[in-house]
């Protein structure tokens, strides 16, 4: 039995080991004679890693925030900082944005293989192990940007939470939310299964509601107040930025303008996003509390898929937000495979639209991108309302250590 568990675990290994080996050489394989003829966009090989190596100082290692501005939350910004100084010693004086890359994807790798590891501790079934061993969103994103840092507190939050380790749970997404701002999502369904715990009284109850609060208050205010006490400016950048960017051509406020149905300007999709966030997220809940009551972190599937529908920025990498939650909560597995096609499709729609906007080939137009887009929404939907009606998967409901 022993060795029947270990080689399975193996066979895990490598196979998640290949998966990362193939994100490398996606993003790497172009490289070695730079980013010419905009072939960054033509094979998909665009990471964010390159433009940040010298246009946010990594190359010269100034302290995120303090030195140099930085347009993420501060975890994020510490893992930039943490994998430049890994590529500059590593690699010494000709350390540049290609050993940064690779940097970037070495700590992802580490941090999927991380989710890998939680999800065989907590027993999920092999099918399941396998879609994230072999996760097509790794392959496209494991060196497009930083978003598994957060998704990796996200997912041991989700887990923390199986095992009514709810305060610690609350720790977790705060940390992750400190990271990326997604996991803040998570937290609210923390509280309320906290609140409305069965078999427990009012006051166990409140308790355990009054700490998930303060520890997940606490725990994003020790990483942040530090921070935004010494470099105010410079902190807020990320909040700054969400509050004024305009979108982006995979979300449905910019495919609605682009294609001349619903055109809105800033001010108006930042208001109409909320509101369709709030009340399709509140709708999510009320309609998923019975199934769910006892576990109600599954709805923060549907709730982050909803949000990232409604949000006026979908960047191509917020699909690896979704993914892990995903093959932990999809009860079936036909709209994941279709959420799958639609975000290989989407994705190189719009760097292909890129391409186009510089007289490169292959290339794409706006509506290409709304049929990839609508694809990947369809399965989203479907996704949203399997996990609302239907029971948790098997492996959620069996009891963990």
């Amino acid at each position: 039995m022993i060795q029947r568990i270990d080689g399975r675990v193996l066979a895990l290994a490598l196979g998640m080991a290949l998966t990362c080996l193939l994100g490398w050489l996606f993003k790497a394989h172009c490289m070695r004679h730079g980013w010419v003829d905009a072939i960054q966009y033509t094979t998909g090989c665009y990471s964010d890693a390159v433009p940040f190596w010298g246009q946010r100082h990594v190359d010269e290692g100034l302290i995120p925030y303090f030195q140099t501005p930085m347009e993420y939350p501060v975890l994020t910004g510490l893992q930039i900082w943490i994998e430049g100084g890994l590529a500059r010693a590593l690699f010494g004086p000709s350390a540049n944005d290609a050993t940064f890359l690779g940097a970037v994807t070495l700590v992802n790798a580490l941090l999927a293989g991380l989710i890998l590891w939680m999800f065989v501790r907590a027993g999920m079934d092999r099918l399941r192990l396998w879609l994230w061993a072999a996760a097509p969103p790794l392959i496209l994103y494991i060196g497009h940007n930083w978003d598994l840092g957060s998704a990796t507190l996200a997912v041991a939050a989700m887990l923390a939470a199986r095992r009514q380790r709810l305060v610690l749970a609350a720790a977790l997404a705060a940390l992750g939310t400190a990271a990326k701002l997604f996991p803040v999502l998570l937290l609210p369904l923390i509280g309320l299964a906290a609140l409305f715990a069965p078999d427990r009284s009012w006051r166990d109850r409140i308790g355990t509601a009054a700490a998930c609060t303060l520890v997940a208050i606490g725990a994003w205010a020790a990483v942040n107040l530090p921070v935004a006490l010494a470099a105010p400016e410079n902190w807020s950048e990320f909040y700054r930025f969400s509050q004024e960017r305009s979108g982006t051509a995979g979300s449905v406020w910019e495919i609605l303008s682009m294609q001349g149905i619903w055109v809105t300007g800033i001010e108006q999709r930042n208001l109409y996003a909320t509101l369709a966030f709030v009340g399709g997220a509140a709708a999510i809940i009320g309609l998923g509390w019975r199934q769910h009551r006892a576990r109600l972190w599954v709805l923060f599937t549907p709730v982050l898929a909803w949000f990232m529908l409604t949000n006026k920025v979908w960047s191509p990498q917020f699909d690896l937000w979704i993914y892990p939650m995903l093959v932990m909560t999809a009860p079936r597995m036909k709209p994941l495979a279709l959420f799958v096609i639609g975000d290989i499709a989407a994705y190189f729609a719009e760097f292909w639209w890129f391409a186009g906007m510089s007289n490169a080939w292959p290339y794409a137009t706006p509506h290409d991108i709304m049929l990839a887009a609508s694809v990947r929404g369809v399965a989203m939907l479907w996704l949203i309302a399997d996990t609302v009606r239907l029971p948790a998967p098997a492996w959620i409901t069996r009891a963990t250590a």
